[in-house]
């Protein structure tokens, strides 16, 4: 119509990395490869910019600095990004009775799950008395550690607060339709352009080819929690990554934990406590109203979102 602007033709890019210790991608649509470019250099700057921040393995990371007051039982002051997650991960803390802890990654220390085997009971118990979001005073922007020996690790949110900011850096950049996806927890921008949903395939925890359940959505996040990406074996027996910080060995009751949600953090966050409840996860998910889908120990598949059919098979 005459006078009416045309709108811009939206191409599909693909950019790929490597980053916290996972494969990523982002999908953008755009009406140039220059804009799609821009904004990818952009958003993977973020993400690593956040990893170096917040990675417990660089002694120059912010991390680091306080956990080296956290070993002599000192205080430290945190700036306001670094206080907004630790606001968040005590209401993660108060939310989940205590299970999502992120003082639990002291645990790494006797646990290792690249090459086993599992440690002794002994030297699991020792590390019990330095753990616990409670026992750290925390008045923002400073936290005062009273028990010595103690440590921060925000490897459960890290990764879920990188999609975010990489969805949130790529709209900035006048990106609408697109995905982010960071290792498996994935951040949408808009559907696609002609407002078509993408469609999600949620990952079978013993079936890696075949998807467990697939989900369509036009925005938000999902993010996933399991016992399949680090673990060990060990006479029959498998042993998750996921640790309860109240006993300091791997959880038990279900396979994996997929969130659907409004940002990536909190349906990471959700699974996660999902995956540290066991047998209960599914009915805590339920009672909270989100969307969800589990796999328990027995093969057994529950939740909002309906299974594939071949997912439904014994496992």
């Amino acid at each position: 119509m005459p006078g009416n602007k045309q709108r811009a033709k939206m191409e599909p890019y693909r950019f790929e990395f490597h980053a916290l210790g996972s494969d990523c991608s982002l999908q953008l649509f755009a009406p140039t490869t220059a804009l799609a470019r821009d904004a990818a250099v952009a958003a993977e700057r973020e993400v690593a910019r956040i990893e170096t921040r917040y990675s417990r393995y660089r002694p120059d990371s912010e991390l680091s600095r306080i956990n080296a007051a956290a070993m002599n039982g000192g205080s430290v002051t945190v700036d306001a990004e670094t206080a907004g997650l630790i606001d968040y991960a005590y209401a993660c803390y108060r939310k989940s009775d205590g299970l999502f802890d992120i003082t639990s990654g002291v645990l790494r220390t006797v646990w290792n799950f690249a090459s086993g085997p599992p440690p002794r009971p002994d030297a699991v118990a020792a590390l019990l008395p330095r753990i616990g979001l409670d026992k750290i005073e925390w008045d923002n922007p400073r936290l005062t550690f009273a028990t010595a020996g103690m440590e921060l690790d925000f490897g459960g949110i890290g990764k879920e607060y990188a999609a975010d900011r990489a969805a949130q850096i790529c709209a900035a950049a006048g990106i609408c339709h697109g995905l982010v996806d960071l290792g498996g927890d994935i951040r949408l921008l808009g559907p696609h352009p002609d407002g078509t949903p993408w469609k999600i395939g949620i990952r079978h925890p013993r079936r890696p080819e075949t998807p467990m359940s697939a989900v369509d959505l036009v925005s938000g996040a999902i993010a996933t929690s399991g016992d399949y990406e680090r673990f060990m074996e060990v006479a029959g027996r498998r042993y998750c990554h996921i640790l309860n910080p109240r006993t300091g060995w791997p959880v038990r009751g279900l396979r994996s934990a997929s969130v659907i949600g409004p940002d990536c953090l909190v349906a990471g966050t959700l699974a996660t406590i999902a995956m540290l409840k066991g047998r209960e996860g599914p009915d805590w998910l339920r009672a909270l109203g989100v969307r969800h889908v589990v796999m328990d120990d027995d093969g057994g598949i529950a939740g909002t979102e309906s299974p594939m059919r071949s997912a439904t098979r014994s496992c």
